[in-house]
C-alpha cells in the first residue's frame, strides 16, 4: 500500500512538473530599451504579444540606440532597439562583459526631411541637405525659400536617428567623412520634440521616422543627385528602393534568443507581427525594401 501511495504521489509531481516546465519559455518579464524610433512600434508589438501570452510581460523605453544597446551590454535589458548598426566598440565592450551578441533585422524605416507646412520648399538634394546640417547653408533663400535664417534641429548623439543621418546624408555615405552637425544645431531628445517644434516654427528643418509624420509637418523630396529625380519619402518609395534615406530597424539580444525572448522574437518576425509594421507606417520584411 505504502509503495503504491509513494508511485501515485510520484507520477502526480510529475504531472505538475511537465506543464510547468513546458509554459517558462512563454512566462517571465522582457525589458526592451532603446531607438525612440522604434519606441511606439515595439510598443504595439509588445500590446499584441501580451495579449496572445497573458504570462508574458514586456516594458518598452525609448532613450535612443546608443542607451539601448549600453543596457544590453551591461544586463539590463533582454532586447536593444537600434535604428542604427553597433559600432566596433560596442560589440568589443559587449564580448569583453562576456555576451554573444545576435542582430536581428524586424523592419525597414524612411527618414522623412520635415518643415513646417508653409515652408515654399519641396525638395533638397544630398549636397544641399549636408549643406543646411552643416551650417554652409544658413538662410532658406539659398535653397528657394524665403529670405530667413534656418533653424536647424537634429536627435542628440545618443540617438541611432542621429547617427544613421550624418553618415548617410550629410558625409553623404561616407562614414568616416569630416561633416559634422553645425554648432547652432539644436539638439533634441526625442523625435516628437522634431515634430512639435517644426510644426511651431516655420523656419525649422529636421528629420523623423515616418512612422512619426504627421499633418502639423511637410515632407521635403530629397535626391542623392544634383539633378535629381526627387523622391517623396513613403512605405512604397522605401520598398522598391527609389527613397535615398531608408534604413534597417534592428533588435540585438546578448545571447542567442530562449524562453519567452525567442518566442516574441518570432511572433515579430510572424506574419501578424510584420503586419503591425505595415500597420504602423515602417516597412515589413519580406517585400521590396
Amino acid at each position: 500500500m505504502k509503495t503504491k501511495v509513494m508511485v501515485c504521489s510520484f507520477l502526480f509531481f510529475i504531472g505538475i512538473l511537465v506543464p510547468l516546465t513546458g509554459a517558462i519559455a512563454a512566462e517571465g518579464s522582457i525589458q526592451i530599451k532603446g531607438s525612440d524610433t522604434m519606441v511606439n512600434l515595439g510598443q504595439a508589438w509588445a500590446e499584441e504579444f501580451m495579449a496572445e501570452n497573458s504570462q508574458v510581460s514586456l516594458a518598452v523605453t525609448g532613450g535612443g540606440s546608443g542607451t539601448g544597446i549600453a543596457a544590453l551590454i551591461n544586463g539590463t535589458c533582454d532586447i536593444a532597439e537600434a535604428s542604427r548598426d553597433m559600432k566596433p566598440q560596442e560589440w568589443e565592450q559587449a564580448k569583453k562583459s562576456g555576451h554573444d551578441v545576435h542582430e536581428f533585422k524586424v523592419a525597414v524605416d524612411a527618414l522623412a526631411v520635415v518643415v513646417h507646412p508653409s515652408n515654399p520648399v519641396k525638395e533638397l538634394t544630398f549636397d544641399q541637405l549636408s549643406g543646411i546640417f552643416t551650417g554652409k547653408i544658413i538662410n532658406w533663400n539659398e535653397v528657394g525659400g524665403k529670405d530667413q535664417k534656418i533653424l536647424v534641429l537634429s536627435r542628440d548623439r545618443n540617438s541611432g536617428t542621429h547617427v544613421y543621418f550624418l553618415e548617410h546624408v550629410l558625409r553623404k555615405g561616407n562614414e568616416k567623412g569630416p561633416e559634422q552637425y553645425a554648432p547652432a544645431t539644436l539638439m533634441l531628445p526625442s523625435t516628437q520634440a522634431i515634430i512639435d517644434e517644426v510644426s511651431q516654427s516655420d523656419s525649422a528643418i529636421g528629420y523623423v521616422g515616418l512612422g512619426y509624420v504627421s499633418p502639423k509637418v511637410k515632407t521635403v523630396a530629397a535626391s542623392k543627385m544634383n539633378g535629381g529625380p526627387f523622391v517623396q519619402p513613403s512605405k512604397a518609395a522605401a520598398m522598391d528602393k527609389t527613397y535615398p534615406i531608408a534604413r534597417p530597424l534592428l533588435f540585438y539580444t546578448a545571447q542567442a534568443p530562449q524562453g519567452s525572448v525567442k518566442a516574441f522574437l518570432d511572433f515579430v518576425l510572424s506574419a501578424k507581427g510584420q503586419e503591425i509594421v505595415e500597420t504602423m507606417d515602417f516597412v515589413p520584411l519580406g517585400k521590396k525594401e
